[in-house]
């Protein structure tokens, strides 16, 4: 407790800090801000930092930091992570689909990139950074902005390409020219929030490191806003310096000893072909997986390097089960999902309490986790009900049913209910991880049954010739001879 309260002390909230500086104590201990006295980088005389500790709700301890040089104009602002880096990376998502979401706090990392799809923009890790969405789409304009004079002579494709972003994001933002600058922020300052953005788009923070933040709103039941941990790679603990290049190659030297002893089943295969949306030539992947306690499994990836398109699939690598499986599994905390899932084509997926069905080829074949499909299923449907087109929910009724359906949704991603996961796969080809293995799972019930002649006929298995090889060829041979 008394850690908790020194804690508090060094880094109060910013309404605290607000409330001391009203207070108009003239101690040097109320100060809010530390002054330093720093170099300016750009004209070589003195200027000054101003650094301020707070917490930040729902997320943790922070340092933001501002310079100004008085001599030459020169201004930066930063933040840093005042705690330690977490075990774990996370990645933020958030839909912007009206003027209150541009409002929304947004905290960047030094290690942090950020993703708009709509646009084909990533923005490489830069400095900490304390902003809105607003803001951030703002610097992101006024970055692209600089050099378009120059590109607009030397590069004229690379100019139209960078202007249609920058109108795109200005259009967000209802950003207007200057030159209509008074009227228009009259009319800017009528505009409510609820009011929708001229497009929607969706905004991406990933943060190998964990120190970034995107705010949701009234509860981490937003429906716009979604939260994921994952673990991070050898590459990415180098590039945090968590671990050294000398570890990692040994530790790649052990992981590729181990590989040659464990023979062809953990070779990579690749396979030449034709990327489906650009026609230009790419690389598939495919390695055999052998999942304890289950079958051989094979797992293909697809990546197209010129434009970005991703795929990936699983396939049984085992001979056509006799017998169909129902696995049905009781989830009754947040340690249920971690728990390995693979869902084949066939299989479908089903979630009575909250009346979610997913017939047989939803989503294709997956091998994640529980945790990881449920992710899957609601960035799915997000982009149905969210859908300004005409594939999207237009009824208000409709629109407001499917906004609540998602609203239990995002309970059941978090384990916030208890809930009841099942698969039936007439293939057999699906399974969830039993945690109590070798041992029977008690919050989980396997039954096998028999194929209905529809369900073969489905997967094609009546027309199946799985016999008599020899004796066809044989006669085939003597009728064309």
């Amino acid at each position: 407790m008394a850690q908790g309260e020194e804690k508090s002390e060094h880094f109060p909230s910013i309404a605290d800090v607000v409330d001391k500086t009203h207070a108009g104590d003239d101690g040097t201990s109320a100060r809010p801000l530390e002054e330093i006295e720093s170099l300016c980088m750009q004209c070589g005389d003195q200027g000054v930092t101003r650094m301020m500790l707070t917490s930040i709700p729902f997320f943790r301890e922070v340092i933001v930091m501002s310079f100004r040089c008085e001599h030459c104009g020169h201004s930066n602002n930063e933040i840093q992570s005042a705690g330690k880096i977490r075990s774990e990376g996370t990645m933020y998502t958030v839909k912007v689909l009206n003027r209150g979401d541009l409002d929304r706090q947004l905290i960047r990392s030094e290690a942090c990139s950020i993703n708009i799809p709509e646009f084909q923009l990533v923005l490489p890790p830069s400095r900490g950074q304390l902003t809105t969405v607003e803001g951030l789409l703002r610097d992101i304009i006024a970055d692209l902005s600089v050099q378009q004079p120059l590109r607009r002579i030397q590069d004229e494709n690379a100019y139209t390409k960078i202007q249609e972003i920058i109108d795109g994001l200005k259009e967000i933002i209802a950003d207007d020219e200057d030159e209509d600058e008074g009227k228009d922020k009259r009319e800017k300052r009528e505009l409510s929030n609820e009011d929708p953005v001229t497009r929607a788009i969706t905004i991406t923070l990933d943060d190998p490191s964990g120190n970034s933040f995107l705010e949701f709103v009234g509860s981490m039941s937003d429906l716009k806003w979604n939260m994921r941990t994952y673990e991070r790679s050898l590459e990415q603990n180098q590039q945090l310096g968590l671990a050294s290049p000398a570890e990692d190659a040994e530790e790649n030297a052990a992981d590729e000893a181990e590989q040659k002893i464990e023979g062809l089943n953990e070779e990579v295969f690749e396979f030449p072909g034709i990327c489906s949306r650009c026609g230009r030539p790419l690389i598939t992947r495919m390695k055999k997986v052998s999942i304890p306690y289950f079958k051989d499994t094979l797992i293909m990836s697809t990546n197209c390097e010129d434009c970005g398109y991703r795929d990936n699939e699983i396939k049984s690598g085992s001979a056509i089960s006799e017998l169909g499986k129902k696995i049905t599994l009781k989830v009754e905390d947040r340690d249920d999902l971690s728990r390995d899932i693979l869902k084949s084509d066939t299989s479908g997926l089903s979630i009575p309490e909250i009346d979610l069905v997913l017939h047989p080829g939803t989503l294709g074949g997956r091998f994640t986790t529980l945790e990881g499909i449920l992710n899957q299923v609601y960035e799915e449907l997000t982009e149905k009900v969210f859908n300004a087109g005409d594939s999207g929910v237009i009824d208000v009724d409709d629109r407001a049913e499917f906004q609540e359906f998602l609203r239990k949704l995002k309970q059941v991603m978090n384990a916030e209910i208890p809930f009841t996961l099942i698969l039936d796969d007439p293939m057999a080809n699906s399974h969830i991880q039993n945690l109590y293995a070798p041992d029977p799972d008690p919050n989980m019930e396997i039954v096998t049954y028999e194929r209905t002649w529809q369900q073969n006929e489905d997967l094609g298995l009546n027309d199946m010739n799985v016999e008599s090889y020899g004796g066809d060829d044989t006669k085939d041979g003597g009728i064309k001879s």
